[in-house]
C-alpha cells in the first residue's frame, strides 16, 4: 500500500504546487519510486505544470479528470476502481513511475453534496445525526478513490487547494501524513497556525476512528526574495522552532531560482528540465530528506506489515 501525503497550507503563494511536482518527479526519477500526483486544486496548477492545456482539454472531454471520479464516488458507482485506473495518466514527462490524476476547474458542487447527504440521512432515519453522516462522507470521499489503486504506488502525493474546503479535509483524512510547504515569513506562519488549529478540530471530529491519522511529516521552506519579509526570517524561524520539534522542519531550503519558473513553460519540473541548477539540486536533496523523514516516522508509527524498510531507503 502506498504512503499517502497531502501537501497543504491555508495560505496560497507558498510554492505548494512547485514543491509537489518537483518532489514527486525527483522521487520517481532519482529514487526509483512509483509516485502518483493527485491534483485536488481547482486552479489545476499541478496538472498544467505537467502537460499542455490542449492535452488537458482533450482528457477532460474524455471525462478523465477528478471531477468525474468525485461524481462517481458520490454516486457510489461499484465500477469506481476501474474508472480511477482509466483516468490516471502514466509516464508523465516520459518518466517511468511518475503518474498524474488530473485536476479539474470544477470538482464538486457543495450545495448538491449537502442536499444529497441530507436526503441520505433522512432515508437512513438519521436526520438528527446529519453531522455524523457528513463526517463519514468526508472521511471516505477521497479515500474510496485512492484505496483501489494504492497497491500500484509507493507514494501518493495530494496537491491540496489553499484554504480548507471539503476536498482538502477529505484528502487529509485519507492521508498518512501531511506536508506543509511554506515561506519563512510572517503571513506564511499565520497560515501554518490556522492550518494546525483546523487539523486539530478535524482529528477531534474523527477521534473515535482509528484509521484516521493526520500526522505532520514536516514543514518545507521555499525562500523569498522580498527584502521586507526577509527581515523577519530569524524571528519566524525561531517561532517555528518553538512551536515544532526540529525533526518537523526540513533542513533543505529551496532557493530562489528563475529556472524553476521557466520550467513551467516547458510543462516539465525543473528537476527534469534543468537538474543541475540550484533549484533542481535543492529539490533532489529535499526528496532524499523526505524519504528519510518518512522512513523514520514509519518506523515509529506504522505496524511492521505496513511497509518494508527496503522499499523506502
Amino acid at each position: 500500500m502506498a504512503f499517502v501525503i497531502a501537501t497543504t497550507n491555508m495560505k496560497g503563494g507558498v510554492g505548494k504546487t512547485t514543491l509537489t511536482v518537483n518532489l514527486a518527479a525527483s522521487l520517481a526519477r532519482n529514487q526509483g519510486k512509483r509516485v502518483l500526483i493527485v491534483d485536488l486544486d481547482t486552479q489545476i496548477s499541478a496538472t498544467l505544470s505537467l502537460m499542455p492545456p490542449g492535452e488537458f482539454a482533450k482528457l477532460r472531454n474524455d471525462k478523465r479528470t477528478l471531477r468525474y471520479l468525485v461524481h462517481q464516488a458520490i454516486a457510489r458507482n461499484p465500477d469506481l476502481p476501474n474508472l480511477t485506473r482509466d483516468s490516471i495518466k502514466s509516464y508523465i514527462c516520459n518518466v517511468p513511475g511518475l503518474s498524474l490524476m488530473l485536476g479539474d476547474i470544477e470538482i464538486y458542487d457543495e450545495y448538491l453534496v449537502s442536499e444529497m447527504l441530507h436526503k441520505r440521512s433522512m432515508q437512513q432515519g438519521r436526520a438528527e445525526q446529519f453531522e455524523q453522516v457528513w463526517n463519514e462522507f468526508e472521511k471516505n470521499l477521497i479515500r474510496n478513490i485512492l484505496e483501489p489503486i494504492s497497491p500500484d504506488y509507493d507514494i501518493i502525493i495530494l496537491d491540496c487547494a489553499p484554504g480548507y474546503n471539503l476536498i482538502t479535509r477529505s484528502a487529509l483524512l485519507a492521508s498518512d501524513y501531511y506536508l506543509i510547504p511554506a515561506r519563512p515569513e510572517p503571513l506564511s506562519l499565520i497560515g501554518i497556525q490556522l492550518l494546525e488549529r483546523r487539523i486539530h478540530r478535524l482529528r477531534e471530529a474523527h477521534r473515535e476512528d482509528s484509521s484516521v491519522k493526520v500526522d505532520l511529516l514536516g514543514i518545507a521552506f521555499s525562500l523569498s526574495g522580498n527584502l521586507l519579509t526577509g527581515r523577519y526570517y530569524n524571528q519566524v524561524m525561531k517561532r517555528l522552532n518553538d512551536d515544532f520539534s526540529e525533526a518537523k522542519l526540513f533542513k533543505t531550503r529551496i532557493p530562489m531560482d528563475v529556472n524553476v519558473s521557466k520550467a513551467v513553460d516547458s510543462y516539465t519540473p525543473v528537476v527534469l528540465s534543468n537538474p543541475g541548477c540550484s533549484g533542481g539540486k535543492a529539490f533532489q536533496q529535499l526528496s532524499q530528506e523526505f524519504l528519510q523523514k518518512l522512513t523514520t516516522s514509519a518506523r515509529v508509527n506504522e505496524p511492521p506489515s505496513r511497509f518494508a524498510i527496503s522499499n523506502l531507503e
